[in-house]
């Protein structure tokens, strides 16, 4: 999933990031409101965390501006404010979540697991495609009930299918949804790592579930 940060205090910024990136998430970052309200108009995500005190638009003002476009992604507040009308305020704005600092991050990556799942047709953290089984709240994998261990990027690819089974994903949605603004990375890149997934998830098994639409991108789906 590719996850918008909006916050001032750049430490903090920097951390969330660091720790999202690690989960397998693809992670922007900004610093003021009126950054991330045009990072959220020209780019496509899964979800954002905008802190609601910030330089140029506060979050509020940015979450009213993106629900006017239209744009209906998962929104958690992030902010020092902890009255209940403040929460109260923050929810009725069209806010997802609302998560008050100083907070654990184990609990921030749960609650946007828990956001992002109700805005899809996943009702459950477990996701599967025929015998292959994916736990979003554990970064599990196993096929046939086998552990299979995947790097960061690997899983958040897979993931990715997974949400999206017998959908075919060319190259430029797959590499937009799972790195950042700032990856400077080669062309084959996504190939590269769908042919790692191939021997992971396929090798070894008689029933080939990542399929190649020549032309178009993959997909992943069980044999019908």
């Amino acid at each position: 999933m590719r996850i918008l940060i909006a916050e001032d205090e750049r430490d903090l910024n920097r951390l969330i990031a660091k720790i999202l990136e690690k989960e397998g998430y693809g992670v922007d970052a900004c610093f003021d409101g009126n950054e991330a309200l045009y990072y959220l108009e020209h780019t496509e995500y899964d979800a954002a965390v905008l802190d609601i005190m910030m330089p140029g638009k506060d979050g509020l003002s940015v979450l009213k501006a993106i629900r006017q476009k239209g744009i209906d992604l998962p929104v958690m507040f992030l902010t020092a404010k902890d009255s209940i009308s403040d929460r109260v305020l923050g929810l009725d704005s069209g806010a997802d979540d609302y998560l008050i600092k100083p907070f654990d991050f184990d609990e921030l990556l749960a609650r946007i697991r828990s956001m992002t799942r109700k805005r899809t047709p996943h009702t459950s953290s477990v996701l599967t495609v025929g015998d292959l089984r994916l736990d979003t709240g554990s970064h599990t994998v196993t096929r046939g009930g086998v552990p299979i261990e995947l790097s960061s990027k690997e899983y958040a690819i897979l993931e990715y299918m997974c949400m999206n089974p017998g959908i075919v994903l060319s190259r430029e949605k797959i590499e937009n949804h799972i790195w950042n603004y700032d990856y400077s990375g080669g062309s084959n890149v996504v190939d590269v790592y769908i042919s790692y997934l191939r021997k992971k998830i396929d090798g070894g098994h008689q029933k080939k579930l990542i399929r190649t639409v020549w032309g178009s991108g993959w997909t992943l789906k069980e044999d019908t």
